[in-house]
């Protein structure tokens, strides 16, 4: 029985979260014992496992780190894991020079301060794994690296890493201690390498699984738009944060409503911006047209109903919303960022734009205006298939003799 551990931060609707679940289904066999631990211990997926998955925490719970008695408890989970294990000075060090490190880039970001207190003060286990696997960067990284027992150890990257504020002081050498780094598409790589050349062997990509007839398959499901708009929808999906850059979204629209448009703009998601966004929507007098949904269990009617999907981004790994809005047969703008040009090409299955509120609202334009052409971009776009097979990749790790 060759025994696995998946690590992931939290458990919330974001897409490696849902690509996690996807790939545990795809690679899961008799012989494999699965087990799960989740560093926060929480999120809106955590009863979304297949029954064979061994989940390690003491307690999981479904609650969203977005919500407002999900922070409380993420507070206390961090405030908890100061204190266990001690190494509180050294912890203390790691935050004060965490801090400095985002003044002098000039962009906090709390979440992240607070990685390695969360690894170095979780629960830790006896048991050793054959191949122990941290799913996302930081925190899972961090404490996959340090702090698990495996014979041989993997990470996934999702992320552009030169644009998501890690540093080296941040990641203190926890690279080193992986067999394989695998990323989700080539820029993706691209980024990394370019962060840390030295582990450029270790290096290579391995895309994120979508089960694509599933997804049609909920995209017929109850649900989707329930108010009564007969104009023309935009839909986004994704958590709301400045990666995603609703700022510009928002201005795109002001521009979109002046030129006297029948339009409205949907989002679908969560995130710690919801307060700066609903006053910038205040101040630009767009309370009815641009409409923050927050998350839902099912988005795919959604994207089924929608007019055109809009994926307008600061800078991606390779986004899941994206493939999903594919897979449903979408009219796609994306901005021309990492991620995002690996998975459109710009006229013939979406249009790729730059980040600025004139050019998304001109390629939004020249979709409203131009009807055969939506149908055309989502009728290419549907036809475009999620790579297959590489799960023999982590198959292969699994049953080799690699060391790190």
């Amino acid at each position: 029985m060759k025994k696995v551990l998946f690590v992931i931060n939290t458990l919330g609707q974001a897409g490696a979260e849902k690509a996690l679940i996807e790939f545990i289904k795809k690679i899961y066999k008799p012989e494999y014992e699965i087990s799960l631990y989740v560093l926060m211990g929480q999120g809106e997926l955590a009863d979304k496992f297949p029954s064979y998955v061994r989940i390690l925490n003491r307690s999981l719970s479904c609650l969203s780190v977005l919500t407002k008695q999900g922070r409380r408890k993420m507070a206390l989970k961090v405030f908890c894991a100061f204190w266990l294990h001690g190494g509180w000075w050294g912890k203390l060090y790691s935050i004060i020079r965490c801090f400095a490190d985002m003044v002098k880039e000039k962009r906090i970001q709390v979440s992240k301060l607070f990685w390695r207190v969360l690894s170095d003060g979780t629960e830790r286990f006896e048991t050793e794994f054959d191949l122990a696997v941290a799913w996302l960067e930081g925190g899972a990284a961090y404490y996959v690296a340090d702090h698990v027992k495996a014979r041989q150890k993997a990470a996934f990257i999702h992320i552009d890493y030169e644009s998501a504020g890690y540093t080296r002081n941040m990641d203190r050498g926890c690279w080193e201690q992986y067999a394989r780094i695998f990323t989700v598409s080539e820029e993706v790589r691209g980024h990394f390498q370019a962060f840390y050349p030295e582990y450029a062997e270790k290096v290579s990509v391995f895309d994120n699984y979508i089960d694509q007839d599933t997804l049609r398959l909920r995209a017929t499901e109850p649900g989707g738009f329930s108010d009564d708009f007969d104009g023309i929808r935009l839909l986004t999906v994704g958590r709301l944060t400045y990666q995603k850059s609703y700022d510009i979204a928002i201005e795109t629209m002001r521009i979109l409503k002046e030129s006297g448009q029948k339009i409205r703009w949907y989002i679908l998601g969560e995130g710690e911006q919801r307060r700066y966004l609903e006053k910038m929507i205040d101040a630009s007098g767009l309370k009815e047209d641009f409409l923050l949904l927050g998350a839902v269990e099912n988005p795919y009617p959604y994207y089924e109903q929608t007019d055109i999907y809009v994926h307008a981004t600061r800078f991606e790994g390779k986004s899941i919303a994206i493939q999903e809005a594919q897979t449903l047969g979408c009219a796609i703008i994306a901005s021309e960022c990492s991620g995002n040009r690996e998975l459109i090409t710009d006229g013939k299955d979406g249009i790729l734009c730059k980040l600025t509120p004139q050019a998304v609202a001109h390629s939004i334009m020249r979709l409203l205006e131009d009807e055969e052409e939506r149908k055309r971009l989502g009728q290419t776009a549907r036809t475009r298939k999620t790579p297959q097979g590489q799960e023999q990749l982590f198959k292969d790790l699994l049953d080799s003799d690699i060391e790190k």
